[in-house]
């Protein structure tokens, strides 16, 4: 047995179980090493998972990411052994246990460098921003773009990473704290939805073009926004949706008059192969060893009290990241 967050129906935080979960009875399978988790990153995707947003099989064990020392090794080749300190941050979900069992094809080592509380806080983000920003569409030097919640989580990475490679980021805050925040981490443009109009401000820093890519993770209240601020033949990235689904569109009024391109791109989809995950890794992991990325750990709560942490989440009264530990 182990100690894990289960739900077993899906709805608001507490639905959320401090519960004992068995493990297999023959100890990992072949492809797959025993994890003891020692951080575990929270995520808003964990929000859709145990919201129903996105389907799971029930009863479940909530998380994708997290960081451990290997206990057990099944047939794994060689690869791994136990004693590594590893890394994981895709599917199958489960991450919010004390100990698991992961297929190994999914994990990596992690560097002397990071510690593993940091290493929690920024694999999933990391590499989503290593995917929206290299493979999704490649940002330029000098080029300006939109990046919605700049101060979150996902938000403060990329800000870090498009002033390293000289991208013009515009990103959009709720309040002035996490304006400053933003500034600091390297957003050049920062627009208060709360305070100002965002396309109008767009337009201005753009001199009246827009821009020719918006990463937008918000969804439904950000949608109109985001298509007003593209430039023609501009791609709209839609990655996630903390304010809700987009609703219904149609297809050839919304993207045809700027002849825009639209995509709904997930990193569990471009890291799906191990040549992916070690390649997305290793470019994040290179990008904090020549500290061009810091990693801001904004709170870290006791596992058995992610409900809390689910709560503050999605609340919005965080900026960075969110921890767990067993």
């Amino acid at each position: 047995m182990t100690k894990a967050i289960q739900i077993k129906k899906v709805g608001d935080p507490s639905v959320m179980e401090w519960s004992d979960v068995p493990f297999k009875k023959d100890g990992p399978k072949k492809g797959e090493v025993r994890i003891k988790n020692t951080a575990i990153g929270v995520n808003f995707i964990d929000t859709y998972h145990r919201s129903g947003v996105y389907p799971v099989a029930l009863p479940c064990v909530l998380g994708l990411e997290g960081v451990g020392i290997i206990e057990k090794v099944g047939d794994v080749g060689g690869q791994f052994n136990v004693g590594d300190r590893v890394g994981y941050a895709s599917a199958p979900l489960g991450a919010y246990s004390e100990t698991r069992d992961y297929p190994s094809d999914k994990i990596f080592k992690i560097p002397d460098f990071i510690k593993s509380e940091e290493a929690a806080a920024i694999l999933l983000k990391g590499m989503t921003v290593e995917y929206l920003f290299n493979r999704v569409y490649k940002l330029k030097k000098g080029e300006f773009f939109l990046f919605h919640a700049a101060a979150g989580g996902v938000g403060l990475v990329a800000c870090q990473w498009a002033r390293a490679v000289g991208a013009r980021m515009i990103g959009t805050v709720g309040n002035k704290e996490k304006g400053l925040l933003a500034k600091e981490y390297g957003c050049e443009y920062v627009i208060n939805y709360n305070e100002e109009d965002v396309v109008s401000r767009v337009m201005d820093i753009t001199e009246g073009s827009g821009v020719p890519v918006v990463y937008d993770g918000v969804g439904k209240n950000t949608f109109e926004i985001t298509l007003a601020c593209l430039d023609d033949f501009g791609l709209f990235v839609s990655f996630g949706q903390s304010s809700g689904m987009i609703g219904a569109v149609n297809l050839h009024s919304v993207f045809a008059p700027k002849n825009l391109f639209y995509t709904r791109p997930s990193l569990l989809v471009y890291n799906k192969t191990q040549k992916d995950i070690e390649r997305s890794s290793g470019l994040l992991f290179g990008m904090i060893k020549d500290k061009k990325i810091k990693i801001y750990i904004n709170k870290k709560y006791d596992l058995k009290n992610a409900r809390e942490a689910h709560i503050d989440l999605q609340a919005r009264k965080t900026v960075g990241s969110l921890i767990l530990i067993p």
